[in-house]
């Protein structure tokens, strides 16, 4: 495990040869719902001992439709996130969307994301790189592993050697996503960690009715094959009832569904 994932995680009791988890609800939809995932998630991961942080997002800004739910209010979002990592004593992550608001998020969160749309942005990059928090990447849908060379050399050029790469599918037609999974071998081979998104790369984007759709029964498939593959570490969003989540529900594991999942990929982990 890199160094500065290392300290992220001290106060963590945790297998340094497990994978690291990043998981949480798509976006802040209130106190209650925040505290009930995070409390199960970090109960589940101290049992297992996986290294966790906790993610979900203060504002979806990427939504196909104008009436889609965006969040409660950035600032009233961002203080959750914070109060999550205060009582659960846990590392948080969020992403931003625009140069100015790392220094805005980077004041409440440990882990800065930067969305797949947004990987190629330079000015958020070197922004997000220049509060010397921790930055993951989400690689393009449009763009392949290796390219992602050059998002790392931005954030290392602006001063910030902690930097992580999240793997989430490439665009196949007009309305689904298919994961290479050559592209977490060759993404490992920029030096960095690499991260599967096990949720967002079973989306089914550009549906007409306005709502993204999802694959969630194959979430283990894409989660174990990422495992095999050298991965490390997974980004699961999860929810109660997805159903009945805000946002993109199509596609999160129910929460309830997680701790299983997690037992059998610990296994795999250890086996190879």
């Amino acid at each position: 495990m890199e160094k500065y994932l290392s300290e992220l995680f001290s106060n963590q009791q945790h297998n340094k040869n497990n994978f690291l988890l990043i998981a949480g609800p798509y976006v802040v939809e209130g106190e209650e719902i925040v505290m009930e995932i995070a409390e199960k998630v970090a109960a589940t991961c101290k049992k297992l001992q996986i290294p966790y942080i906790f993610k979900a997002s203060y504002r979806k800004a990427n939504r196909t439709s104008a009436g889609s739910f965006t969040g409660i209010g950035d600032e009233k979002a961002l203080e959750l996130i914070k109060k999550v990592a205060e009582k659960f004593s846990i590392p948080t992550t969020t992403d931003i969307h625009t140069a100015e608001e790392a220094s805005m998020a980077a004041r409440y969160v440990d882990v800065l994301q930067i969305p797949a749309f947004l990987c190629r942005q330079t000015d958020l990059l070197i922004a997000a790189a220049k509060t010397g928090k921790i930055v993951n990447v989400k690689k393009g849908q449009f763009v392949s592993g290796p390219s992602m060379k050059f998002a790392v050399e931005k954030i290392n050029n602006a001063g910030n050697d902690k930097v992580g790469l999240i793997e989430r599918g490439n665009t196949f037609g007009y309305q689904d996503l298919v994961v290479d999974y050559r592209n977490i071998t060759w993404m490992k081979e920029i030096k960095v960690p690499v991260i599967m998104d096990c949720t967002h790369a079973l989306q089914q984007p550009n549906q007409t009715a306005g709502v993204t759709g999802g694959n969630p029964e194959l979430i283990e498939t894409i989660a174990k094959a990422a495992i095999a593959t050298g991965a490390d570490g997974l980004f699961i969003e999860t929810h109660p009832n997805p159903a009945v989540a805000k946002s993109d529900g199509a596609n999160m594991l129910k929460l309830d569904l997680l701790e299983p999942l997690l037992e059998k990929l610990v296994r795999l982990r250890a086996a190879i």
